[in-house]
């Protein structure tokens, strides 16, 4: 199994967890548990492979995806009412899933030897297109969009270090090459995500002012 597939059970798993923490919020049955978790997990990662054109794409080749991440919500549907606090729990495993799920969509693009827009722009993508349709779904205010969080930022910088490392040759003489590129991308990504979460890290936000005589 190679990394980039790990990377994307990862995700997968991750991500399944936080829908299915969603789906609880809004008391949803179990086959809704199934389909929020799914969509969460898979949402992002099929963006990526259609853009990408590549076939097929990855849940349809392997169906495990699938059953891991309504797995992942059979298990929520039971354990979710022991959490204290599945707001704060769902932050934080969505943190975990971003920094993954960034690394993984842009290990797919450099694998292809896509451009370094590409690059970026896939693992933005795959980081945070099935969580928006998760909350979209869910009637939640989509974390992505809210006011002052740090989220497509860090998916952009976490991409962008991955590109950067490649780009120098940081690691290739060590022929981990790939493996620390993807690694730093995680890193700086789930790094910058978690300061905004503990230290209220942002950026300005625009605010509209009246205008001149």
């Amino acid at each position: 199994m190679s990394f980039l597939t790990l990377l994307d059970y990862a995700s997968v798993l991750v991500f399944a967890l936080t829908g299915a923490l969603v789906a609880s919020r809004a008391q949803l049955d179990i086959v809704g548990f199934a389909f929020v978790a799914c969509l969460t997990a898979v949402g992002g990662g099929t963006i990526r492979d259609l853009l990408l054109d590549r076939h097929p794409i990855f849940w349809v080749g392997e169906p495990t995806y699938i059953l891991l991440a309504s797995g992942a919500a059979v298990l929520v549907f039971f354990t979710a009412h022991r959490v204290e606090s599945r707001q704060t729990l769902l932050i934080w495993l969505d943190s975990f899933a971003l920094a993954i799920a960034v690394s993984a969509g842009t290990g797919a693009a450099l694998a292809l030897d896509k451009s370094p827009v590409i690059v970026v722009l896939m693992g933005m993508a795959t980081g945070s297109l099935g969580g928006l349709m998760r909350d979209v779904v869910c009637n939640e205010v989509p974390l992505v969009l809210k006011q002052g969080e740090l989220y497509m930022t860090c998916a952009m910088a976490g991409a962008m270090t991955a590109v950067s490392i490649e780009s120098l040759g940081i690691a290739e003489d060590h022929g981990l090459h790939d493996l620390t590129a993807l690694l730093a991308c995680a890193i700086v990504c789930w790094a910058l995500r978690a300061g905004s979460i503990l230290f209220g890290w942002h950026l300005p936000v625009y605010k509209s002012r009246p205008p001149r005589n």
